[in-house]
């Protein structure tokens, strides 16, 4: 997948909780009331719902994990670099705990691994490692688009159209970022219609490995990006036509190219 130029992400809201107090009644001076024993904290009645709890409004350590998700797809956080915690803490304008976290998950998806006492280093990727991504996804997506090719109804290939056309505004910005997040969109809500929720996420989890960079040298590659949302636009059509031949030489060869 393409990387596109890094932009800073923004800091979090702060957390935010909503609390309701109880109002007492006012005292009647005329008439003695029976006294009414008081509930204890956190007891309510049928009657009366209960005060909201504290509410977490965003996720710090998602939008981190999406900002630097981000970086490595544009290319700044640069493989093979050392980075810590606390350093891209100050950046994100947030405590080292999130993004040590966030750099923990970046971990287990194979974008990083830990250095003990300095930090998480960006995964130098082979090309034979995107080779071998590609191949695994070419198994397990195009058997199931070949297969949906003659089973999905033309007005459901249509209703994938602005997903196809985000991709392609996308590449034209040559905005890599964005192109990645919009290419898995569009793979995704292909794949959805298999209606096997876990192959989506699997195939979405290859496909997001497939998408860290190679190297650290960012090369001019709009028209890489172009061509593979292109390549989208044909596959729709084809599929809208039931041409099941042009369907299959589409699909296979847009996983030739290692990233579509």
């Amino acid at each position: 997948m393409e990387q596109a130029r890094a932009r800073d992400a923004a800091t979090p809201q702060p957390h935010a909780s909503v609390r309701i107090p109880g109002q007492a009644r006012p005292a009647d001076s005329q008439v003695s009331q029976p006294r009414v024993p008081e509930r204890a904290r956190g007891e309510h009645t049928h009657s009366e719902p209960p005060a909201p709890r504290t509410v977490q409004r965003h996720s710090v350590r998602g939008q981190i994990l999406q900002a630097l998700r981000t970086a490595l797809v544009d290319g700044e956080l640069i493989p093979g670099e050392v980075y810590s915690a606390p350093v891209l803490g100050e950046r994100f304008g947030v405590s080292a705990t999130p993004v040590r976290e966030a750099m923990q998950q970046l971990a287990i998806e194979g974008a990083v691994e830990v250095v003990p006492n300095r930090g998480f280093r960006v995964t130098v990727r082979s090309p034979r490692e995107l080779a071998e991504l590609a191949e695994v996804r070419a198994m397990i997506e195009v058997p199931v688009m070949l297969r949906l090719a003659r089973t999905v109804p033309a007005v459901r290939w249509r209703a994938l159209r602005p997903l196809a056309d985000a991709t392609a505004a996308a590449a034209a910005r040559g905005d890599r970022a964005a192109y990645a997040e919009t290419d898995r969109a569009f793979h995704r809500a292909v794949l959805a219609l298999a209606g096997n929720q876990q192959l989506v996420m699997v195939a979405d989890d290859l496909h997001r490995r497939s998408q860290w960079p190679l190297t650290g040298t960012l090369v001019a590659r709009r028209a890489d990006l172009v061509a593979d949302a292109a390549e989208h636009m044909a596959l729709l059509e084809a599929l809208i036509a039931q041409d099941l031949t042009v369907v299959r030489s589409l699909v296979r060869e847009h996983f030739t190219g290692a990233d579509g």
